[in-house]
């Protein structure tokens, strides 16, 4: 199975993206909001009991996707650079994947965050994602939650080493033309084609 690891900023698209990755490729997507909306109608976000659930949801799905032997799974997830602990949680996530000697890829999606703000409200957000709904608290949300934390690498700060040893692609996603920034994923990763 190939591991295709999307992260970004909330609202940089990685849902959509990763849908049309998929749409390109026959892999499976596995959004982040799929183990979070579930959650939120019991436990706050950011709680450990939220926290300890979507993480064994997340590495249930992963270990899952592998012994069926998938071609491939696009996981979205937005990691906060400065957390060591976002950065184990990742590196939990794909473990079985590396051990298993599979690939993995990671690309990243950036856009400012004006650009990210006007998207929330989108069709594509209202429908997959109820925590959304509320346009002006996600809004509000993303303002806070970056005030915070850090989802975007800078180059020259960072290197490209989210997942060491991995390939780690940076898209500029502003544009929001997730099918062309999905052919750039393809083209450049090299992943095979429907």
């Amino acid at each position: 199975m190939h591991l295709v690891c999307i992260t970004g900023p909330p609202a940089v698209g990685k849902m959509t993206v990763g849908r049309a990755v998929c749409d390109l490729t026959g892999y499976r997507l596995f959004h982040n909001h799929l183990s979070i909306e579930p959650l939120l109608g019991i436990f706050e976000f950011g709680t450990p009991s939220f926290n300890r659930l979507n993480g064994l949801i997340r590495r249930e799905v992963i270990a899952e996707a592998l012994a069926a032997d998938l071609p491939g799974l696009v996981l979205t997830v937005a990691v906060d650079l400065d957390a060591p602990g976002d950065r184990t949680a990742l590196r939990e996530l794909v473990a079985p994947v590396e051990r298993a000697g599979a690939p993995i890829d990671v690309v990243e999606l950036y856009a400012p965050q004006p650009v990210r703000l006007a998207r929330e409200g989108s069709p594509d957000r209202m429908d997959h994602k109820r925590s959304k709904r509320d346009v002006d608290w996600a809004r509000a949300h993303v303002v806070d939650l970056e005030s915070r934390a850090r989802f975007s690498s800078d180059p020259a700060r960072d290197g490209a080493a989210l997942l060491p040893g991995h390939r780690h692609l940076r898209l500029d996603n502003a544009h929001g033309d997730a099918r062309a920034t999905a052919e750039r994923v393809v083209a450049e990763v090299g992943l095979p084609r429907r």
